[in-house]
């Protein structure tokens, strides 16, 4: 958990004041189906830059996350860990606020977000629908990789797929009535 206490006020404010401008807070879907649901939902927070230095400082204050490099020369720094999440950027933000209205906006709609993926409501239909109201004008409506129909369609394909019989509950099926008929015919 981070200790704001250890935060200069000049930094922590340089570090709001550099992620309102430079900075992103992103819900991310992926596909899994070896997973309690058809999509793996996380949250992210990044900050891209030339600069690893300035992403650095933000490394070690903000006490979590990965800096890594791309070849072209561009710096990523990111969390994506749900703890960190919550107990370091959430914490540091709500100490440390945004200026911009559009950045206010986004991270108080990451912080819902954050506490929706807390609770687990995440896991099922109706939790998914809410965060896809919530994330539809989040970095003004974004490059989003998967449309809101497509990740819905994942669960109605997982409803359906679950409730229709396959073919070895068919044999089972039909072993019990079979069983069940001969025991009858003993009876009589």
């Amino acid at each position: 958990m981070i200790r704001m206490s250890e935060i200069p006020p000049r930094i922590g404010y340089y570090i709001a004041g550099f992620t309102d401008g430079e900075g992103s807070f992103n819900v991310v879907f992926r596909p899994r189906a070896d997973y309690r649901s058809p999509w793996k939902i996380s949250l992210c927070f990044n900050i891209s830059q030339k600069d690893r230095v300035i992403l650095a400082l933000l490394k070690r204050y903000l006490q979590c996350g990965t800096l890594r490099g791309r070849p072209d020369g561009v710096w990523y720094f990111e969390v994506n860990n749900l703890n960190a999440i919550t107990q370091n950027i959430i914490p540091f933000f709500q100490e440390y606020p945004f200026l911009s209205a559009k950045k206010k906006r986004d991270f108080a709609k990451f912080s819902l977000l954050a506490q929706i993926l807390n609770s687990g409501r995440h896991l099922i239909k109706e939790g998914v629908l809410e965060i896809l109201t919530i994330r539809s004008d989040m970095n003004d409506g974004g490059n989003r990789r998967y449309t809101d129909e497509a990740i819905l369609a994942k669960y109605d394909e997982r409803i359906l797929r679950d409730s229709t019989p396959n073919s070895s509950d068919d044999e089972m099926i039909k072993s019990e009535l079979h069983g069940d008929m001969k025991n009858q015919t003993e009876m009589l």
